[in-house]
């Protein structure tokens, strides 16, 4: 079993209002993982790729998990993840989708991508907490973490 620490993860959200949902969850589940916040598709590529306002990896660390929305501006999630698949040192990044459909074919097509897993975002701040904590278990503590690595 992995030992407990601070690893990054990223949440690429595009309301402001589910990004304060998350970031609360994460607050009140006692989480102490950072999180840094994209709020568009683009802007996750150029997180990832440590790209732009981005190049710094000690501000902004290569996350060990991505918390992926689909509705997003500028790139989809689904485009999101398909550029991450194609990337040699990120494609192993574990992606979980976070999003309000439960359309099949978003639910497929993510998985078609690659995505780690798909969840419905909860109404209930108790649900989301409860959501949060069981991500942290098992992504943060129980599972081995891939090696990930921008490409140069």
């Amino acid at each position: 079993m992995n030992t407990i620490t601070h690893h990054t993860i990223l949440l690429v959200e595009d309301d402001p209002n589910d990004v304060l949902l998350v970031q609360r969850a994460f607050r009140k589940a006692n989480l102490i993982n950072p999180i840094q916040v994209v709020g568009d598709g683009e802007a996750a590529v150029a997180y990832l790729a440590g790209q732009g306002p981005y190049a710094d990896r000690q501000r902004h660390p290569l996350p060990v998990l991505m918390l992926l929305d689909l509705k997003l501006p500028r790139l989809s999630g689904h485009e999101v993840r398909e550029w991450l698949r194609q990337q040699p040192g990120l494609k192993r990044l574990p992606v979980v989708v976070l999003s309000s459909s439960q359309e099949r074919a978003d639910v497929n097509r993510a998985y078609d991508l690659g995505a780690n897993s798909y969840l419905v975002k909860p109404v209930a701040l108790e649900t989301l907490i409860d959501m949060v904590k069981t991500l942290n278990l098992y992504w943060m503590i129980l599972s081995e973490k891939p090696e990930v690595a921008s490409d140069p």
